[in-house]
């Protein structure tokens, strides 16, 4: 039995100067899956059996390289992605594995292009299918990166913390983001903080911040620069992600069934996207209509999703269409369902066909 809604049309922080240890960083080749790059050299380009181009030449100057940015659950990634791309492309909110594919920013400015691949939190409470593809996401992300960005909170250091720690491999560079500065009441004790976390690895350098302070973005941006390895870019300089608008619908959905359900919701609620037909609008520039399904795994999940007479789906359409036609720039006409998948979770072949890898 389905349910179905109708359409519905702080303060400055002082800056902290990092401390660079790192030495000169050496090309790597790139192979993650889900990242699509173009051949960095005329030996990539014959090696692929693609025909030459004059790239070389126009790369004149050019920095471009991939960015891991791992962490545990909660600690701001998506949050920190967002800021540095400059525009919303992945999803936050307050429950833990709001994350749950890799997403690529991308952000190009003067002659470099920053390669931002943000990762799931890494899950160690749980062994259910869904955790393991999350988990497997986040190794993929790290595997083969020119520079990692590992995110805690600024004076925090957990186990979740350290398990996360030990996945990073030797010989690339990593940044500690001590992010969330600005929840930190006494200052003072950052210091001894940031000398007992270079002793737990050798980092390139230590960065204080806050995501949401615009004055850190452009600092961190900066440090990421010199990492970089000199090449042509991956992408144009008007991409901002390879995920499909298709993908982002899902992960918008998602975060205002997170946002209005709050903690009684399970994590292990997802979005799935039945139709997203576009056409010529008559008021807009186009016209795109979505139907998309929210799987929940109890009949009491579903009731909660739908609320009182439906008012919560209701506000979930709503609030979704809203930033969908920011970011899409249409109209947009969404339809949602709510249907119960029992068990989805730990079923390894229902998690892949629900878009898990």
């Amino acid at each position: 039995m389905t349910s179905k809604k109708t359409s519905d049309t702080p303060p400055a922080l002082p800056e902290m100067p990092a401390v660079d240890l790192s030495p000169k960083v050496a090309r790597r080749s790139i192979d993650i899956a889900g990242v699509t790059v173009q051949p960095r050299s005329d030996a990539e380009t014959q090696a692929a059996g693609l025909a030459p181009t004059d790239a070389a030449a126009s790369a004149a100057g050019q920095r471009c390289g991939l960015i891991a940015i791992v962490g545990k659950p909660n600690v701001g990634k998506s949050t920190l992605l967002n800021a540095l791309v400059g525009q919303k492309i992945s999803i936050t909110s307050r429950k833990a594995q709001t994350t749950r594919h890799r997403i690529t920013g991308i952000r190009s400015q003067a002659q470099t292009q920053y390669v931002f691949v943000d990762t799931p939190g890494f899950q160690t409470r749980h062994s259910a299918a869904l955790n393991k593809s999350l988990n497997k996401t986040v190794m993929g992300a790290i595997g083969d990166v020119d520079l990692v960005m590992f995110v805690v909170e600024a004076g925090n250091f957990t186990l979740g913390d350290a398990k996360v720690l030990s996945l990073l491999k030797p010989g690339i560079p990593v940044l500690l983001i001590a992010n969330k500065l600005d929840m930190v009441n006494r200052r003072a004790e950052i210091a001894p903080w940031l000398r007992d976390m270079q002793e737990r690895h050798p980092f390139a350098e230590f960065v204080p911040m806050s995501a949401k302070q615009p004055k850190d973005i452009v600092r961190l941006l900066d440090i990421c620069e010199k990492y970089l390895p000199e090449q042509g870019w991956f992408y144009t300089n008007d991409e901002l992600t390879d995920r499909s608008e298709k993908f982002l619908a899902s992960e918008i959905v998602r975060e205002k069934l997170f946002r209005l359900t709050g903690d009684e919701l399970p994590y292990t609620s997802t979005v799935v996207i039945d139709k997203f037909d576009e056409e010529p609008g008559k008021t807009a520039n186009r016209l795109v209509r979505i139907a998309a399904t929210i799987v929940v795994e109890r009949d009491g999940h579903k009731a909660m999703v739908i609320g009182d007479k439906g008012e919560k789906l209701k506000r979930i359409g709503t609030e979704s269409r809203q930033e969908l036609e920011k970011l899409l720039d249409a109209k947009v006409f969404i339809e949602l369902w709510v249907k119960v998948r029992s068990g989805w979770a730990d079923d390894e072949a229902r998690v892949r066909s629900f878009g898990y890898e």
